[in-house]
């Protein structure tokens, strides 16, 4: 992917490669992956790259930054629009978000956070108040879903080496379909299964296999219930871009966090708290990569008089009349909100300080408790948690930290695992981590969000002092407190000196991992090598004899369900049936599909099970 390229909606991709003939078809990967490594040249916002001595593709993104119609992407040889050129290019092109894709022309696109809102409170839905609700998906919705359902189960089948441009097209114009259809949920589930096959494929360094997983894993489950007639309607999902009048608020800045998205976008979210203690935040996200990211720390709040930057709201206020808010609580920017800054309230005291009133495992437990589990929408999704701890020791890339105990008594706390929340080199999260992990006996407060995938792991956004100020960070006044881990730079100034530390007795090895230590390792590779290596892969343990050993000690171990769930995969895999010709059959994609998918979600529920047992302080002390 080449993020210097203007993001392209599905649709968009989609009929190129569907323009394509077979023979050019055959050509589009190897085109894609050179492609990439083109330079870019940029005239005001359109973007031309020259792919040969008589063709040169010029991209001309809308409003909102995007290619959203085919007629915005153009080449210069005599096959256009049919060419191989024009379809490579757009398929290096990173995949816009639908909150691009539906942008009206004159509204400013806000990378998915800030699109446009209504002005006042009408209804979202054009559905009159005396008709009632229909209880189930229509039937657009369920065709729509059994097509994201067949292109994912295709993805599936051929594993990451096979799930080339073609079959990221029909994933694409699956996606489009259900945006349509207003399947919002599984739409998005499609577009980042699509972004990390790519990733995956290109080899990208943070790429993260368990991240395909989880998404193809999202979409399976959602669309395969869609298109039974589930009437579940958080299986729908909402539109991140429906924003609903939310009256006037006061708000209170928390912390800033740096967005760097693979997609080719960056920016900043700013958290903030209402007086009645709901999470909120304010966006400034558009393409840009890693550059714009660092920029947007003090850039403009685009909300009310614009008197306000970022940087100052993380640590100030704002008192709001006609707000509008998102379902994931995104504060938007309509015409007729207003905002007037007001002085901002310290870590230590009203609705802020009640972050750090609740002890880490009940935090923990309210957030992991099973629920309707509706899509992930980006990095700003979800509350965030503070704690008081204690900085006890370091080990590869995080910190082991001890929850302080109202007592006083710092050995009694819970352990738990400081992780980067970015390890992107321009930001500062990395710098700032081997600072503190060098520096035993720290006192810090810490609001920062859960990891639910590792063991009682949280990935800090902010630091500060501890309110009673021993042997802790010692901040200039001007930071009102607190240190935003990915913008500020911590300085040896801001640390007491050495002899102030009180030594802490920290842990002799590396704390038990439940998740990484279960034999459950067996069942997660042989889902994860499912993905990666396609059917034909996950049928080898049945060919070469493993299988009966892998199960067996899934068993022995007390995880009969795990091994009886990976006996069946590996036997559909290698199941293959014959004509009455002899002939060997295409094996059927919606059996397997099933067959992974039920142990996907098997696999996630145990192991999110073992994390939320870490979290209790007998579990890792």
């Amino acid at each position: 992917m080449n993020t210097e390229l203007p993001p392209v909606a599905p649709e968009v991709v989609a009929a190129a490669v569907e323009q394509l003939t077979s023979r050019l078809r055959k050509k589009l990967d190897a085109t894609i992956e050179t492609y990439t490594t083109l330079p870019v040249t940029t005239d005001g916002t359109v973007r031309r790259v020259r792919c040969g001595e008589d063709a040169e593709v010029t991209l001309t993104p809308g409003p909102s930054g995007a290619i959203t119609d085919a007629a915005q992407a153009e080449c210069s040889c005599l096959l256009a629009p049919r060419c191989l050129h024009r379809t490579a290019v757009l398929g290096a092109a990173p995949v816009a978000d639908s909150d691009a894709v539906a942008d009206p022309p004159d509204q400013p696109f806000e990378g998915g956070a800030e699109a446009a809102e209504p002005d006042g409170g009408a209804q979202e839905s054009g559905t009159p108040d005396n008709v009632a609700p229909p209880t189930g998906p229509t039937a657009a919705q369920v065709t729509a879903a059994s097509g994201l359902w067949a292109a994912a189960a295709a993805v599936l089948a051929a594993g990451v080496p096979g799930a080339g441009a073609v079959p990221q097209a029909e994933l694409l114009r699956a996606a489009h379909t259900a945006r349509l259809a207003g399947l919002h949920r599984a739409e998005g589930a499609a577009l980042r299964v699509v972004r990390a096959l790519r990733a995956a494929r290109a080899r990208h360094d943070g790429h993260r296999l368990a991240d395909l997983v989880a998404g193809l894993r999202e979409l399976l489950l959602t669309s395969g219930l869609l298109g039974a007639s589930d009437p579940d309607p958080t299986l729908v999902g909402t539109a991140r871009r429906s924003y609903r009048p939310g009256g006037s608020l006061k708000v209170h800045g928390v912390c800033r966090e740096p967005v760097i998205s693979a997609t080719g976008y960056g920016g900043v979210v700013t958290h903030v708290l209402a007086e009645d203690g709901r999470w909120l935040s304010v966006s400034d996200v558009k393409p840009g990569g890693p550059a714009r990211a660092r920029g947007a720390a003090t850039a403009t709040v685009a909300l009310g008089s614009g008197s306000l930057d970022h940087a100052q709201l993380s640590r100030g206020g704002l008192l709001i009349s006609g707000a509008t808010l998102s379902p994931d609580g995104r504060l938007g920017a309509g015409k007729g909100v207003r905002a007037t800054p007001v002085a901002g309230l310290s870590w230590t005291s009203g609705p802020l300080a009640g972050l750090f009133a609740r002890p880490l495992a009940q935090a923990a437990a309210a957030q992991l408790a099973p629920g309707d589990d509706p899509e992930p929408t980006g990095p700003q999704a979800g509350e965030l948690i503070g704690c008081d701890v204690v900085v006890v020791g370091a080990a590869e890339d995080h910190l082991f930290a001890r929850e302080l105990t109202p007592d006083g008594a710092d050995s009694e706390g819970l352990l738990l695992r400081l992780v980067p929340a970015n390890g992107h080199p321009e930001l500062a999260h990395a710098a700032n981590f081997r600072k503190l992990a060098s520096r035993p006996g720290l006192r810090l407060r810490v609001v920062g969000r859960l990891d639910p995938d590792r063991a009682a792991t949280l990935r800090p956004l902010a630091v500060g002092p501890v309110p009673d100020g021993t042997a802790t960070l010692l901040l200039p006044p001007e930071w009102s407190g607190h240190a935003d881990l990915g913008y500020d730079r911590l300085e040896g100034a801001h640390f007491p000196r050495a002899g102030e530390l009180v030594p802490v007795e920290g842990p002799t090895a590396l704390p038990p991992d439940p998740v990484a230590e279960a034999p459950l390792w067996r069942l997660r590779r042989l889902v994860e090598v499912a993905v990666s290596g396609g059917r034909r892969a996950a049928a080898e343990p049945a060919r070469d004899g493993d299988r009966a050993s892998g199960a067996a000690a899934l068993r022995r171990s007390g995880f009969r369900t795990a091994a009886d769930l990976a006996d069946a995969l590996t036997a559909e895999a290698d199941r293959r049936g014959r004509d009455v010709f002899g002939r060997t059959r295409h094996a059927d994609p919606d059996a397997y599909a099933r067959v992974w998918l039920s142990a996907a979600v098997y696999l996630s529920g145990t192991e999110r099970a073992l994390v939320e047992a870490t979290w209790q302080p007998s579990a890792v002390a």
